[in-house]
C-alpha cells in the first residue's frame, strides 16, 4: 500500500497488522456491540426531533466510513445525546413540523460538520478544541445534560409540550404536572427502564441498555400498553438507507451553518478526549488531525445517507472494549448487524414504548453531568467554577447552539484576560537562594542600585503593551535608588507583535529623557528574530540584550563601579 493511502486510509493499513486471533474477538464484540446500537440510535433520533429509523442510518455508514478514515482502533461512532440539543434546536425552528424537512436539515448539518472537521484535519488545526478549558468545558456539557432531560421528561411523563426554549419548557411542564396532565403508566415504564439501566451502569457483563428496552418493549406488548395512552415506536421501514443529497432552502443555510459549526466544536471536543484515553491505555500514539478526518468523514458520510451528525460515544466504546474489540472491525460488523436487522426484522421494536426510549437519553444525560471535578475546582480556584456556572447557565437559557457560542467568547475572553492583565515582578537577590527572584515573595531580597530587573510572565502583544509600560515606569519610580538601567528578564516572553514593538520604542524614548537605558536579557531566539525584522534590535543596539540575567547584572555592576550583590 503507498505511503499516502496509508496516511489518510488508517483503517485499512491496520489490515497489513491484522492478526488472526483477533478475528474472533472483533466479531463477537461487534455481535455485543449490535445490540446496544439499536436501541441507543433510535432514542437519540427521537431526542433530537427525527423518526426514529434516522438513529439506525445514523449508525451504519459512518461506522464504516471511520473504519477507513478513524485513526483509533477501538473508538465508536454514532448519534450521541451531546449533540441531540443543537439538532433539535435548528430543527425545531425550521422545519415546520415536516419530518422530510427535518431530516433535510440535519442531514445538511452533518454534511457541514463533516466538511469543517474534514478540513480542519488537512489544515492540521487539531489543536482548536485545546482552546476551551476544562471548566467551560464541564459547564457547557452540563447545561447539555440539564437541557437534555428538560427536552425528554414530557415523553417520560406520558405527555407533550409546544414551549420553546429550556426555560419555558420547565414552566410549561410544571404547570401540566400541576394540571394531573401525568400518564402515569407511561411514567412507570420509563421509571423502570431508567432505573435498570442505571442499577447496571456499572456492569459490564449484563448490557443494562439492551435490558431495559427489551423489557420495556415485551411488557408494552403483552400489556398492549398503546391502548392506555403509552406512545410506542411503531414500525420501522424495511430496507437500508440511499444516497441522498440533503436540499435545503436559502433561508436554512444560515441557521444549518451555524449548527453545523457547533456540531463540529462539541463532536470533535468529545472525540479528541475520548480518543487520548483509549490510546493512552492502548499504548498508542494521538493524531488529532487523523482524528478530525475521520470524524468529519464519518459526519460526511451521515448527511449523505439520510443520517444526521455524530460524534464518539462514551458509552457504546466501553462495551466494545469490554466485549474484546481489538480494531475497527467491531464497528463495522456492528454496522452490519444494524443493517441486518433493518432487512429482516423492522417489526421487531414496534411495541418500544416512548418513555423507555426517553429513559434511554436521560440515563445518557446523567453521565454527562460532572459535579466531582467541579468540587475540586470550587476550593482551589472560584472565578474558574464560576465561569462553568456561567456556561451552564447560558446553554440553559439562550439554548444549545447560543450556548456553544457563548462558552467560546467566554474561552476567548478568559486567554485575553490571562495575556491582557499577567504576572510581573521586581527581582533581587535573596540570600541562599540562586538567581533572582520576585521581591514580594522574597522582601529581605537585595537590589542591585540604580538597576531595576523586571520580569514579564507573557507573550507582548496588542492588548497588553500599554500595561506594560506603566509596569515599568511603576517600578522605576518605586526603586529606592536613582534608576540608571531597567532589564526586561524576557525568558517568559514567548512573541512580540507590531503594537508592543511601537510601544517598546516609545517606552525607550521615554526612559532615555530621564537617563535611564532600557536593556532586555534571555530573549528567545524566534523573539529575537522578530524584534531584528521590526528593526528594534539594530535600533536598540547589540549591547542592549543580554544572554543572561547575570550577564546584565555584572555589566551594569562594572559601568558604574559597583560591587556584586
Amino acid at each position: 500500500m503507498p505511503m499516502n493511502a496509508t496516511r489518510w486510509l488508517p483503517g485499512l493499513a491496520s489490515l497489513r497488522d491484522y492478526e488472526r486471533g483477533w478475528l474472533q474477538h472483533d466479531v463477537m464484540a461487534g455481535l455485543v456491540l449490535t445490540t446496544m446500537l439499536v436501541p441507543v440510535g433510535i432514542a437519540y433520533a427521537v431526542a433530537s426531533g427525527l423518526p426514529g429509523v434516522y438513529g439506525l442510518y445514523a449508525t451504519i455508514i459512518p461506522l464504516l466510513a471511520y473504519a477507513v478514515f478513524g485513526p483509533s482502533r477501538i473508538l465508536v461512532l454514532g448519534p450521541d445525546s451531546s449533540l441531540a440539543p443543537i439538532i433539535l434546536a435548528i430543527v425545531i425552528a425550521n422545519s415546520n413540523g415536516d419530518p422530510m424537512r427535518a431530516v433535510a436539515l440535519a442531514g445538511a448539518m452533518a454534511v457541514i460538520s463533516g466538511l469543517i472537521c474534514i478540513l480542519a484535519g488537512l489544515l492540521k488545526l487539531g489543536f482548536i478544541t485545546e482552546l476551551l478549558s476544562k471548566p467551560i468545558r464541564y459547564g457547557y456539557m452540563n447545561g447539555i445534560a440539564l437541557t437534555v432531560l428538560i427536552s425528554q421528561l414530557p415523553k417520560f411523563l406520558g405527555f407533550s409540550v409546544d414551549a420553546d426554549g429550556p426555560l419555558r419548557s420547565i414552566l410549561e411542564i410544571g404547570s401540566k404536572v400541576a394540571g394531573g396532565a401525568i400518564n402515569w403508566t407511561a411514567f412507570a415504564v420509563g421509571a423502570a427502564t431508567l432505573a435498570v439501566i442505571l442499577l447496571l451502569k456499572g456492569n459490564k457483563r449484563l448490557p443494562g441498555v439492551l435490558i431495559a428496552v427489551v423489557g420495556a418493549t415485551v411488557a408494552a406488548g403483552l400489556l398492549d400498553l398503546e391502548s392506555k395512552g403509552v406512545a410506542v415506536l411503531g414500525s420501522l421501514p424495511q430496507g437500508l438507507p440511499s444516497p441522498s443529497l440533503p436540499w435545503i432552502g436559502v433561508a436554512d443555510l444560515g441557521p444549518v451553518l451555524i449548527g453545523g459549526a457547533a456540531v463540529a466544536l462539541v463532536s470533535f471536543a468529545d472525540t479528541s478526549v475520548l480518543s487520548r484515553a483509549y490510546a493512552a491505555r492502548l499504548g498508542r500514539p494521538v493524531d488529532p488531525n487523523q482524528e478530525m478526518v475521520g470524524l468529519g468523514a464519518a459526519n460526511l458520510a451521515a448527511g449523505l445517507f439520510q443520517g444526521f451528525p455524530i460524534s464518539s460515544s462514551s458509552s457504546r466504546t466501553p462495551v466494545a472494549e469490554a466485549a474484546g474489540a481489538r480494531t475497527q472491525l467491531t464497528g463495522v460488523v456492528g454496522a452490519l448487524g444494524v443493517a441486518v436487522l433493518l432487512l429482516g426484522a423492522p417489526d421487531l421494536l414496534k411495541h418500544l414504548p416512548t418513555p423507555a426510549l426517553a429513559a434511554v437519553v436521560i440515563a445518557s444525560a446523567i453521565g454527562l453531568i460532572e459535579i466531582a471535578d467541579l468540587r475540586r475546582i470550587w476550593r482551589i480556584q472560584r472565578w474558574e467554577f464560576w465561569l462553568s456556572i456561567l456556561c451552564l447557565v447560558g446553554v440553559a437559557v439562550l439554548g444549545a447552539v447560543p450556548g456553544i457560542g457563548l462558552a467560546i467568547v467566554i474561552a476567548v475572553i478568559e486567554f485575553l484576560w490571562d495575556g491582557w492583565r499577567p504576572h510581573s515582578a521586581v527581582m533581587g537577590r535573596a540570600a541562599g537562594v540562586p538567581g533572582y527572584h520576585d521581591i514580594t515573595r522574597y522582601p529581605d531580597a537585595k537590589l542591585v542600585p540604580g538597576l531595576v530587573l523586571f520580569r514579564w510572565d507573557a507573550p507582548l502583544f496588542f492588548a497588553n503593551a500599554e500595561f506594560f509600560g506603566d509596569r515599568i515606569l511603576a517600578a522605576a519610580k518605586a526603586s529606592p535608588t536613582k534608576v540608571r538601567r531597567i532589564v526586561v528578564a524576557a525568558e517568559p516572553v514567548t512573541s512580540v507583535d507590531i503594537t508592543a514593538a511601537d510601544a517598546l520604542v516609545e517606552l525607550a524614548d521615554r526612559l532615555r529623557k530621564d537617563g535611564i537605558e532600557l536593556s532586555f536579557a534571555e530573549v528567545k531566539d524566534p523573539v529575537k528574530d522578530k524584534l531584528k525584522r521590526f528593526g528594534l534590535y539594530d535600533r536598540f543596539g547589540d549591547d542592549a540584550f543580554f544572554p543572561t540575567i547575570e550577564t546584565a547584572v555584572e555589566v551594569h555592576c562594572q559601568t558604574h563601579g559597583l560591587k556584586l550583590p
